[in-house]
């Protein structure tokens, strides 16, 4: 094997014709080694400098090396790994070949935000629980086993915490994956064959045959310079077919990656609590929330790359949301220091499990609610995975080094739970069924079809007058559904602890309002028509759906 002079660009690893390049950032030092193994060996059998290219690049060529028998480390005064590192060994040095792979003609499903349901999950603590009945527990093939889980319950995308190659901290895991990471080489611990790179595309390819799409959250740490973010989401767009990314701000400027012209067409998203803290509010019955409530019933924020989700992996699951005050963090190790403060949860009057009949009614009722409020609100839903069957993490909202039973998915509910997973599939089912609750415009409160009534309109105890009061948690919404040649619905959304009255705003001639939902009931077969068109009384802490017929 002979070296000359590299390439400085790309960095990483570039497999050519007359040889391999290898290319890496050097910030500090002035010289630099490349050192080459023969597999499973602890001694580098050759070493080759490195030569300053560009700037504080260093690269090397190297010629008639057999890329499939060698694994490689760099040497800048300590060895370490080049952070583009695309796979890595069993013993954690990095390969030089990434293996051919064919995708079989896949397709991007490229949905429409309007039209994504999506469902957040993390590989390993989606399937690593005994009672979830799939063979390789905690990988990407653990997923694919679980697609037609995921279809059934009316999912096209699913949003996946870091699977990118990171350590686990110095006194306990990482199980997030925040922070400093490989972020070019997906875990082999997600691999059940120890490939994380075939695993990963595999499981993309499978989840695109199913029309779902494969979103992946990639938070980079601050440092991360914005040149090796912008390349990696180029390679995961590339090389795995990935449909999206959900970026950290504080780490990278979205906008670097949103004007970047190979990833347009591509899902470019952010984290953004503003949609969950009003609905929480909301929900627990805070005053003062009606106005923030309207808009974000009607916003669509897809340009923006913001969904809409009441409970994520930050902060406390759906369940534990009805059903602790404070969080309950302890098993962390930071004396329940750690994890935001206030969560906007209430109870229902008692703190954790509870087998008082009435704390839990109305707990299933506070569940069925807040779904309403995701699944009925016209930007893009995204369910935590688990919630759809009341998972719990035992009080502890920030399970970053949870890497047991508390940060998993305990499957075993969806046994004792099956009412609530079949009240959120009928809920979805509902969504997709009524366009006015997924639009691809957003509407404006005005009678753009001239038809006679505003596309969104708000209503209360009144027709056509919304309660401003600060004490009002009352809101009815009347969605024509004129301009998609759809049909009208009407949502009543009593928050308030006793029943109220709803004025219902008059149909044209030959309809007539029918009960299609209610939190208390669920979704009904067939619509109801209702004997009073002109009213309709509310009990509280409900949510009712009428649909024009």
């Amino acid at each position: 094997m002979k070296s000359i002079q590299g390439q400085h660009l790309p960095l990483g690893v570039t497999v050519q014709e007359d040889g391999t390049c290898f290319s890496v950032a050097v910030e500090k030092g002035e010289t630099c080694s490349l050192l080459l193994y023969c597999k499973g060996e602890k001694e580098p059998s050759v070493t080759y400098p490195m030569q300053k290219s560009e700037g504080a690049v260093y690269s090397v060529k190297v010629s008639d090396v057999d890329a499939e028998a060698y694994e490689y480390l760099i040497d800048d005064k300590v060895l370490f790994t080049d952070p583009y590192t695309r796979a890595f060994t069993k013993d954690h040095k990095s390969k030089i070949l990434i293996e051919p792979y064919d995708w079989e003609k896949d397709v991007y499903p490229s949905h429409a935000y309007d039209d994504v349901i999506a469902y957040s999950l993390h590989v390993r603590g989606f399937t690593q629980d005994g009672y979830s009945k799939v063979a390789d527990r905690g990988t990407f093939e653990g997923v694919v086993e679980k697609l037609p889980y995921l279809k059934d319950l009316g999912i096209n995308q699913i949003q996946c915490m870091p699977v990118y190659s990171f350590m686990d901290g110095e006194n306990k895991p990482n199980y997030w994956g925040y922070g400093p990471g490989y972020y070019f080489a997906p875990k082999n611990e997600y691999s059940a064959v120890n490939d994380g790179v075939r695993s990963l595309k595999n499981m993309v390819k499978a989840c695109h045959r199913e029309e779902i799409e494969v979103v992946l959250e990639m938070p980079f740490y601050e440092k991360t310079p914005i040149y090796q973010v912008i390349e990696c989401l180029r390679y995961y767009r590339r090389e795995f077919h990935i449909d999206g990314f959900i970026l950290n701000p504080a780490a990278v400027s979205t906008k670097a990656a949103y004007e970047d012209p190979y990833l347009k067409g591509c899902k470019l998203m952010v984290h953004r609590a503003d949609f969950q803290t009003i609905m929480r509010r909301f929900l627990k019955g805070d005053e003062g929330m009606v106005e923030a409530v309207t808009y974000w019933l009607r916003h669509l924020s897809g340009e923006e790359g913001i969904f809409n989700y009441i409970a994520g992996h930050n902060g406390f699951t759906l369940n534990d949301l009805v059903s602790y005050e404070s969080k309950h963090n302890e098993a962390n190790g930071e004396n329940n220091q750690d994890g935001p403060d206030y969560n906007y949860s209430w109870n229902c009057g008692a703190e954790g499990p509870s087998r008082k009949k009435a704390v839990l009614n109305l707990r299933k009722g506070q569940l069925r609610n807040a779904l309403f409020l995701v699944f009925l609100a016209q930007g893009t839903p995204c369910l935590l995975a688990g919630d759809e069957f009341g998972n719990s993490q035992k009080g502890n909202n920030n399970v970053y080094c949870q890497d047991n039973p508390t940060g998993w998915v305990n499957w075993k509910k969806l046994s004792t739970q099956q009412e609530l997973h079949d009240f959120v599939k009928a809920l979805i089912a509902f969504r997709k069924k009524y366009k006015v609750f997924h639009p691809s415009r957003e509407f404006t409160g005005m009678d753009m079809m001239k038809c006679g009534v505003p596309d969104v309109s708000y209503h209360g105890e009144f027709a056509w007058r919304i309660e401003k009061e600060v004490a009002s948690r009352q809101l009815g919404v009347y969605y024509s559904g004129a301009s998609l040649q759809a049909q009208d619905c009407y949502v009543a959304y009593n928050m308030h602890w006793i029943p109220h009255t709803f004025a219902l705003p008059a149909l044209p001639k030959k309809k007539k309002w029918h009960m299609a939902a209610s939190t208390q009931v669920g979704i009904f077969k067939k619509e109801i028509p209702l004997e009073e068109q002109k009213a309709i009384e509310i009990d509280e802490r409900t949510i009712v759906v009428l649909v024009a017929k």
